[in-house]
């Protein structure tokens, strides 16, 4: 039997606050990735021609691929674990959940990015090529660049590291749903499933009289 006791507050405000509560924590996710995320080490140099060429030291230009994986991995962790933790709000498990478990990963993912490329564009600043001040007498110069966001700057990259952590979410709130044994999913208002009778069989009927 259903024991669930009634909301305290009502579906429409604990959509509200999920997708809230996701965008914000996806900002601070962003935040922590901006401190965390490994900055790129390179050179602008002069050559022997006069023109000016960028280069990365060693293995640096790795970075920008480790940093990408970076945020997409720590907001894919926070989109399992906002969908466990909203599993466990047991009143209000249902569609309306699951869409806002989506959609706030979304606005999460998004708001951390943006937050991590702002954060990341004033620690580090923009490479000036041109501007760099180098002369046939110093014809290196050393600089650090700010870590990327996204794996590239095309449209699908960019869509599959904001909709990737949504994705995750969703399925593990499905897997959680299908392991249910109730319809309802203990939610509320909880439903009662009928009583079916056991099928009528001929075993024990006494014989009819002819």
């Amino acid at each position: 039997m259903n024991e669930v006791v009634p909301p305290r507050i009502s579906r429409r405000r604990a959509v509200a606050i999920t997708v809230a509560g996701l965008t914000a924590a996806g900002a601070l996710v962003g935040a922590l990735w901006a401190w965390l995320a490994p900055p790129i080490h390179g050179v602008v140099a002069l050559t022997r021609k006069g023109d000016r060429v960028k280069a990365y030291l060693g293995n640096e230009a790795d970075h920008f691929f480790v940093a990408a994986f970076l945020i997409v991995g720590m907001l894919g962790a926070l989109a399992v674990i906002a969908a466990v933790l909203l599993w466990q709000w047991r009143a209000h498990r249902g569609p309306a959940t699951m869409a806002a478990l989506t959609i706030g990963a979304v606005a999460g993912a998004g708001a951390g990015a943006g937050v991590g490329a702002v954060l990341v564009r004033l620690r580090y600043g923009a490479i000036d090529i041109a501007g760099a001040p180098v002369s046939p007498e110093h014809r290196v110069h050393y600089i650090i660049e700010g870590p990327a966001v996204f794996f590239g700057h095309s449209p699908l990259q960019i869509a599959a590291t904001v909709l990737l952590p949504a994705a995750l979410a969703a399925l593990v709130f499905a897997l959680m749903a299908v392991s249910t044994q109730r319809d309802d999913l203990d939610a509320w208002p909880p439903v009662e499933e009928p009583v079916i009778d056991p099928p009528v069989t001929a075993d024990g009927v006494l014989p009819s009289a002819q």
